[in-house]
């Protein structure tokens, strides 16, 4: 057994010994620099020319769509402030004519309206002219009839005047008298 742990331990040994020497990263040994050159050009070149022949073109078939796309936007976009600009012009415009046009309805609605109040006021003028020469008629035929009525009283007054003082007048005298006297 013992022999059989002091072989073990040699083993053990030469492998650790062949060990040492392969120790640390197998990129850095210099006796296969060459090797990894090769296969480091050809892996570039192939990188090179997938990412040349394949993955740019459609990155820049994309970049190219999305510009377009962008481009086509903006025109798009100033196309429609145009038109909102248009748009707005055409609406003020319409505003503008609409303020005119109920301006001029609202002249027109206040001629008619002194049109029908002018024939009103010279129809209320009209009726209040015959309503005063009907009243002056009456107030004269009041007058006259006043007057008739006073020349009677006064007749009849100083007919009673003068019979009391004891005096005799006949009735054309006293209304003569009376007559003269209502002129002034």
């Amino acid at each position: 057994m013992a022999t059989e742990t002091v072989e073990g331990a040699a083993q053990v040994a030469e492998a650790g010994g062949h060990a040492a020497e392969s120790a640390g990263m197998p990129q850095l040994d210099v006796s296969t620099f060459g090797n990894q050159i090769f296969w480091l050009l050809v892996t570039l070149v192939v990188i090179y020319f997938v990412l040349s022949r394949i993955a740019l073109p459609r990155i820049g078939a994309v970049l190219a769509e999305r510009q377009g796309t962008i481009t086509n936007d903006i025109s798009a976009a100033e196309e429609l402030k145009q038109k909102a600009v248009d748009a707005e012009a055409a609406y003020n415009q319409a505003l503008a004519d609409a303020r005119t046009e109920a301006h001029k309805i609202v002249a027109e609605a206040k001629a008619e309206i002194q049109k029908d109040l002018d024939k009103a006021t010279a129809h209320a003028d009209a009726e209040i002219a015959a309503k005063a020469a009907e009243a002056e008629k009456a107030i004269n035929e009041i007058r006259a009839g006043a007057v008739s009525a006073v020349k009677d009283v006064a007749n009849d007054t100083t007919g009673d005047i003068v019979a009391a003082l004891g005096g005799k007048a006949d009735a054309k005298t006293i209304a003569a008298a009376v007559t003269a006297r209502m002129k002034g």
